[in-house]
């Protein structure tokens, strides 16, 4: 295993921002780190890289104890924080000198990886003259100098444009090839486009630990409906293949069928029995955003 997390619990004075907490990841593998904001994400995170300590549990990089010896288990991680904190006078190059120097890197290999991650264009302008997408970039070259076969990655997408966000999410996958990813956002488009595998994490605790595939596959689809009057839950109770439900507004409801059949001709046929309207009708199969509501609610 590439990592592997053990009962890890993280406790600020009585606060517990992650609670027994554990998962691995295989090499090779891209996983989502999925959740809310304050869900917990940020601290596995940083507890990973030995930048914080948790409270108990264990983590293992490539099988070094981060805990007991995190200078070593560090030279085999690549980690891209939230915040992107960079030395915004530097020029991008003579930052990455800068960065590889404290690697000890050959200086050949900073004009392959400016090239593998597109910085080419931008290589002679000081980073505070950077784009964010292109801030961006400069972050991931710093995490991928010393060749790193662990990358960890949080939020590295946040506030790009819709084209910056594809040819980040582009490149990820790219580096991903050859490295073990661990990918933290709050966004689902994100994980369905570059991962294959989620884990959701809801309030510290992990609730969803799934292959993308099987996600796609599952029969759960889900139905938003809005009618004209107010309907009492016992009345929905009695739609068949139902497993849940939720009502969002005063008179739409999300339900949550389990059935290969498309469910809304029978949520319409219910309408009528009961002397009821729809206003509007739109569904779902069970992807990754319905699942990501369903656990995080």
């Amino acid at each position: 295993m590439s990592i592997e997390v053990s009962s890890v619990t993280k406790l600020y004075d009585s606060q517990s921002a992650l609670n027994n907490v554990s998962f691995s990841v295989d090499k090779g593998s891209i996983v989502g780190f999925l959740g809310p904001n304050g869900a917990g994400k940020s601290t596995m995170m940083k507890i990973l890289t030995g930048y914080v300590k948790p409270s108990e549990g264990s983590v293992l990089v490539n099988g070094i104890n981060v805990l007991e010896n995190p200078i070593e288990a560090q030279k085999s991680i690549g980690y891209l924080p939230e915040n992107n904190p960079l030395y915004t006078e530097m020029y991008v190059k003579e930052y990455l000198q800068f960065q590889a120097s404290i690697y000890k890197v050959a200086k050949e290999n900073i004009s392959a990886i400016i090239d593998k991650v597109g910085l080419t264009p931008e290589v002679h302008k000081k980073i505070g003259q950077l784009s964010k997408g292109y801030q961006q970039r400069v972050g991931l070259a710093a995490a991928l100098l010393h060749n790193p076969t662990v990358l960890i990655l949080d939020e590295p997408t946040t506030g790009l444009d819709p084209n910056q966000l594809v040819s980040i999410r582009a490149l990820i996958k790219e580096v991903g090839k050859d490295k073990t990813v661990l990918f933290s956002t709050h966004i689902m488009q994100e994980v369905e486009a570059v991962c294959d595998r989620v884990i959701i994490i809801k309030k510290g605790e992990i609730v969803v630990d799934k292959l993308l595939k099987e996600v796609r596959s599952n029969q759960h689809q889900v139905i938003e409906v809005t009618f004209d009057f107010k309907l009492e839950e016992q009345f929905i109770k009695k739609l068949p293949n139902l497993i849940s439900y939720k009502n969002n507004y005063d008179t739409t409801w999300f339900l949550t069928f389990n059935s290969k059949e498309d469910m809304r001709p029978v949520v319409f046929d219910f309408a009528q029995e009961i002397g009821l309207k729809i206003l509007g009708l739109n569904t779902q199969n069970q992807n990754l955003e319905a699942l990501f509501r369903e656990s995080t609610n």
